[in-house]
């Protein structure tokens, strides 16, 4: 590329003359979200490169942004290899690798955008806040509930019920959905991924800070692996949905989860195209059920990672919050109540309902945005993240940056304070 590049700290208040180019490494389920959205706004940005191990999803992602055969790449590292070749990079790879790359290309001179969790563990998650702070790069973290119309609504409707005392909040992660991703999929193992509060939760322990607006003081947590055990498999049962005698009586049966995603859509047919490569035929989906991971019987995994979880969370001046992680639900919005010295706010991720002491009347606001899966935008949170970071860095507005790296290492920092107290049944001081 013969433009050169630039980063938002050099044109604050100043809008480029240009659109704004994105560099893309990792492009499975997210990271090809992210780029869809990024893609509505060409006036604005343009992405010019990706990097991706498997084949499949590598040319899906280049014929769908038309992508120059030198800019598509195997690997972050032969991208890294080109030099400086965008003004940003979004960076979605797995949990585990996460560090490399963005010390790779924060040293290139790139603003970066990060999946998240940040890393696996405290240590390299200090490391990224440290390699932003060396190399001067912005790096914002995907923390998409910061970016919802309804946390817009939460936040201007604080003050209706005076100061905040306690918060109770809820993520129902849903049956099929943990099923897939936490006993058959990717994070079903520590040390192949990360802790379960980490990688699906570090979402609900930053919005709790953000809406309360305070530092977390003390931690403590308790939960385990629970129902996804050997000793709970049915009796006659089969290592394998498509082989199992009584699949047909069992919740978690992956034959049923996948081939309805394969007819019906929706976010079943998010997972099944994650099952799959993308590819939606009978064939396709017998085959991945037949000899891939997630054909296999939720009780016959190899999974580590819990299936509840409960952090009580003290902050400065005495608030506190308690938040729930379960498995063991609908797939459904978060659930959340805030408790306030003039009146209650309760909200299930789309409608709010604020009861007022003093004329005991309720106001209900409907923030018109539904569906917090990933599969469904997070509630217009994917959309509102890139909207936001890409106008950023195109009309020079570090404001609209509302996770960068120093706010996410905070709330990154309560998330494994969480997880230690679970481990060691112990209260942990901040």
């Amino acid at each position: 590329m013969t433009q050169s590049h630039i980063n938002l700290r050099d044109h604050i208040g100043r809008t480029l003359d240009r659109p704004l180019t994105l560099a893309v490494v990792g492009a499975g389920a997210r990271g090809s979200a992210y780029a869809d959205f990024a893609a509505q706004w060409p006036d604005k940005v343009r992405i010019v490169a990706v990097a991706e191990p498997r084949e499949a999803a590598r040319k899906y992602f280049a014929d769908r942004h038309e992508l120059r055969p030198e800019l598509v790449c195997d690997t972050w590292q032969e991208l890294a290899a080109r030099g400086r070749i965008a003004d940003a990079v979004l960076i979605a790879t797995l949990d585990a690798d996460h560090l490399a790359p963005t010390e790779a290309f924060a040293g290139l001179g790139y603003d970066i955008l990060l999946e998240k969790p940040i890393a696996p563990s405290e240590a390299e998650t200090m490391a990224v806040g440290e390699v932003a702070a060396q190399t001067g790069a912005m790096v914002a973290v995907c923390h998409v509930m910061r970016y919802t119309p309804y946390t817009r609504a939460v936040l201007a409707m604080l003050e209706r019920i005076g100061e905040i005392v306690s918060v109770e909040h809820l993520e129902p992660v849903g049956w099929y959905h943990f099923a897939h991703s936490f006993v058959r999929g990717n994070w079903r193992r520590e040390e192949e991924a990360t802790f379960a509060m980490l990688a699906k939760s570090c979402h609900d322990i930053d919005w709790l800070g953000y809406v309360i607006g305070r530092e977390a003081r003390r931690v403590s947590s308790f939960g385990g692996l629970r129902h996804f055990r050997p000793e709970n498999k049915p009796e006659g049962a089969a290592d394998r949905c498509v082989t199992c005698p009584v699949e047909g009586d069992c919740a978690y049966s992956a034959a049923r989860m996948y081939r309805e995603g394969l007819r019906n859509g929706g976010t079943k047919q998010y997972f099944t195209r994650i099952m799959t490569g993308n590819v939606l035929t009978e064939e396709a989906v017998t085959a991945a059920l037949t000899d891939g991971p997630y054909g296999r019987c939720v009780y016959s995994c190899d999974n580590d990672v819990v299936d509840h979880q409960v952090v009580n969370i003290e902050y400065e001046g005495g608030v506190t919050a308690s938040f729930t992680l379960t498995a063991f639900t609908p797939l459904e919005n978060r659930h959340t109540k805030i408790f306030g010295t003039r009146g209650q706010l309760t909200g299930d991720g789309r409608h709010l309902s604020i009861y007022d002491f003093r004329t005991e009347q309720t106001t209900v606001i409907d923030t018109s945005v539904d569906g917090s899966s990933a599969a469904e935008g997070h509630a217009g949170g994917d959309a509102g993240l890139i909207r936001s970071f890409v106008t950023a860095l195109h009309e020079g507005r570090p404001d609209l940056v509302l996770s960068g790296i120093a706010e996410s290492v905070a709330s990154h920092r309560v998330v494994f304070a969480a997880e230690r107290a679970r481990r060691e049944g112990v209260v942990i001081t901040l």
